[in-house]
Parts: structure tokens; sequence; C-alpha cells
């Protein structure tokens, strides 16, 4: 079937007019000869109006430079003069545009006419990609932080838990058979004094052990884990955590299973320190391929749209890790009537 040349001649045209790739076209002299509609919308009104007029090299006047090998911006060997074109057929290149500073395009430079010496010049803004690399590479980092930071905790915990807890432990069972090698009462009364201290230490560095990363989230799960850190709360502030749990043991990847239990451990603590409650609540549950967690107090509560108590970075901490696995967190409050935080992650 012979190509309609109308018809190919009537889609140029509309992709010209209607595309969103600025294209400029230019004669061998550097002259302007047309620009779509794209072009002239990113061009400020002075280089807009030399380029109308066909003044020579106007696009310099927005141009900041292009991306070479060896510099982010340069004019060096530009690609309005180069000797070798073939190297301009994909490039990157900043612009000064209207009302949005310099930005950042891929290019294309290339003849379509060579006895007339026409060029055509197109650029696509790189701007949102720029952003979503920017923001992978933040996520990437972030995840490399925070997996680092759990195996320094995990290293830490068991180094507290197996070396020096156990020392101490050694230290309390020499000191109570003190009494069976003196009958000096003065010693055995500062031996008493000493081996009440070790033990409160034996007891912190145990707890200190536990906070930093409980072994029960690794070898048994988030069930074992919450029940674990719940009961501790319980013991140390008086505060009674109901929890509920229909995931019956279940295991899940293990950077989905530390964003739950560090989102949880913030959201308890948030409660303990600002909402002066006596109780909270905690739902554990699994539904619609999703992996969620509400805890519930009936505290002070806060304002929505309103910093809370704090420096609101447990707040932005709490976002944070949700979104390093594709989960968000919201978190609903309200003066005088509590606070919930719901944590959903896709499984």
């Amino acid at each position: 079937m012979p190509p309609n040349t109308d018809f190919q001649s009537e889609l140029m045209m509309k992709m010209y007019a209607n595309s969103s790739e600025a294209i400029f076209f230019f004669d061998r002299d550097g002259k302007t000869l047309s620009l779509n509609p794209a072009a002239a919308n990113i061009m400020e009104n002075d280089v807009l109006e030399q380029l109308i007029a066909g003044a020579d090299s106007a696009i310099c006047e927005a141009c900041r430079g292009f991306t070479s090998e060896s510099e982010n911006q340069t004019c060096k060997n530009c690609f309005f003069e180069s000797v070798e074109p073939a190297n301009f057929t994909s490039f990157q290149i900043h612009l000064k545009t209207k009302g949005k500073g310099v930005i950042p395009y891929t290019a294309t430079f290339h003849t379509i006419d060579a006895e007339r010496g026409i060029r055509v010049f197109m650029l696509r803004d790189l701007t949102t990609q720029f952003e979503t690399q920017k923001k992978l590479h933040q996520n990437t980092m972030m995840r490399h932080v925070i997996e680092a930071q759990e195996n320094e905790r995990k290293r830490i915990s068991r180094e507290l838990h197996d070396s020096v807890a156990q020392e101490l432990l050694s230290a309390v069972v020499e000191l109570r058979a003190l009494k069976y090698m003196t009958g000096d009462q003065k010693v055995l009364d500062k031996a008493e004094d000493t081996k009440a201290t070790l033990t409160r230490l034996l007891d912190d560095i145990r707890n200190l052990s536990l906070e930093l990363r409980p072994a029960s989230l690794d070898d048994f799960g988030l069930e074992a884990a919450f029940r674990s850190h719940f009961k501790r709360i319980e013991e140390s502030y008086g505060i009674s955590i109901e929890l509920v749990s229909s995931i019956n043991k279940k295991r899940f990847d293990s950077e989905i299973e530390t964003v739950f239990y560090r989102i949880c451990q913030e959201a308890v603590l948030n409660s303990i320190k600002y909402a002066f409650v006596e109780e909270i609540k905690v739902h554990l549950y699994e539904e619609d391929s999703h992996l969620h967690l509400i805890t519930v107090d009936e505290g002070l509560g806060f304002k929505e749209g309103q910093s809370p108590k704090g420096t609101g970075l447990g707040l932005f901490g709490m976002r944070e890790r949700a979104e390093l696995v594709n989960g968000k967190v919201e978190i609903s409050s309200e003066l005088g009537k509590g606070t919930t935080v719901h944590l959903s992650v896709p499984l």
C-alpha cells in the first residue's frame, strides 16, 4: 500500500503542534527557522523574541551548557559548532527556562536537510526522571543505613547478652560463694551490697540488650517480640497493653518484621510519653494481601494539622520506615479522645 503523503504531512504537523517535546529548527548559521508551542512555552520572553526574530545563536542566551564525559555543564565543543555531530544524537543539556530556573533536558540535535543545512533540536524535560532517581537513591541509601543500623544493634545486643551479662552473672555467683569462705560479717555485708548492685546492673544490661534488638524477633517473629516487649513495658511503666493478633506465629520478610516492630515500638512509646494513658490496644492482622498494625490509645491526643508534642521526628521516622517496604502510616488524633496509628504494608 503506497504511503499517503498528505496524511503523513498532517500527522507530522499535529505532532509538531501538540508534542510535549520542545522542537526547534535552525539553519546552518544558528538562526531559528521555526519552533513549536512547547518550545515557545519554556523560553523566557527576551530569548523568545530573539529566536522569533532569527538572531544568530539566540538559543545560547538560554543554554547553560551540556553534560560531557568530564563536566556536568560545559560549552566546550558546542553541539552547534561540533565537528562530530554524531556525538549529539542524544545528550543532556541545561536550559534557563521561563519561571522554573535552570532545568535539565535530554536533547537530540541533528541535520535533516544537508543541502540547505537545516537542523532540528528536540528537548524533553528530565525533571520528573531526576526526581524519581533522587527518591530511589534516597530510599536505597536509607535502606542500607537502616539495615546496617539493625545489624549493628543485633551485634551489640548479642555481645551484651552473651558476653557482658554472662561475666556479671559469674561475678554474682562468686560473691554468693563468699559466705562459705569467710565468717567476717563486714566482708559478707559488703559482698551482699555489691551483689545487689551487680544484679541491678545485670537486669539493666539485659533490658538494654532487648531494646537494641530482641532475639525473639529474629528467632520467633513479630508476635513473640511484641509480647516480650509489652511485658517489659507493663513491668516498667505499669501500663496495660492489650495485644490482639491473628497472624498465628506466621513469619514475614525480615525487613517487614523489623519495620513493624520499630514502628509499634515508637507508637507505644509516644503514647506512654505524651498521651498519659493507662492502657494501649495493639491489633496485628493480615487482610487483602496486606499486613496491618493498629495502635490505639485514649489519651490526650492532639489537633489534626498541628505538630504533636515532642520533636515530630518519631512520626517522620515511622513514615520513612514504612515507605521503605512500600507501606504507609496513617495517624489520626483528636484532642481529649486519643490517637490511632495505622500501619499497612503490602505482602
